[in-house]
C-alpha cells in the first residue's frame, strides 16, 4: 500500500523562524527491507533478504532447499504469482509463516516481478 504525503503550512512562528507542518493522505507502508529488495535485481540474495522472512523462517526454508531468494521466486511463479493465495498457503505450510509474514513476502515478490519481469 502506498501512501501519498502532502504537507500544509499550519503556522509560522516569527520567534523561532520555523514552520509547523501537518500531512494528510497516503503513506508508504512497505518496509526498508521490501524497498531494498525490489529496487535491484535479486542475483544471489539470501532467502532472508525477502520481506517477511527473518532468520527463523529463513532457516526453515533453507532446510527445505530454499536458500536463495530466486528459488522462492521460482515457487512463487509456479504458484501463479499468488493467485488464490496459493503461495501464501505454501509459505504457511512449509515453514510456519504467519499471515503478516506471508503477505509481506508475497507483496515483495509481486512488486519485484512487476519491476524486473
Amino acid at each position: 500500500m502506498l501512501v501519498q504525503i502532502s504537507f500544509q503550512t499550519v503556522e509560522r512562528s516569527p520567534l523561532i523562524n520555523s514552520t509547523v507542518y501537518t500531512y494528510s493522505g497516503e503513506m508508504s507502508q512497505s518496509s526498508q527491507k521490501h524497498r531494498d529488495f525490489v529496487s535491484e535485481p535479486m542475483g544471489e540474495k539470501s532467502v532472508t533478504a525477502l520481506a517477511g522472512i527473518g532468520e527463523v523462517l529463513g532457516t526453515r526454508l533453507q532446510a527445505l532447499g530454499f536458500d536463495k531468494a530466486y528459488i522462492v521466486l521460482g515457487q512463487f511463479l509456479l504458484l501463479k504469482k499468488d493467485e488464490d493465495d496459493l503461495f501464501k498457503d505454501w509459505l504457511k505450510e512449509s515453514c510456519g509463516a504467519n499471515a503478516r509474514q506471508t503477505e509481506l513476502c508475497s507483496a515483495c515478490l509481486k512488486e519485484w516481478c512487476e519491476a524486473f519481469l
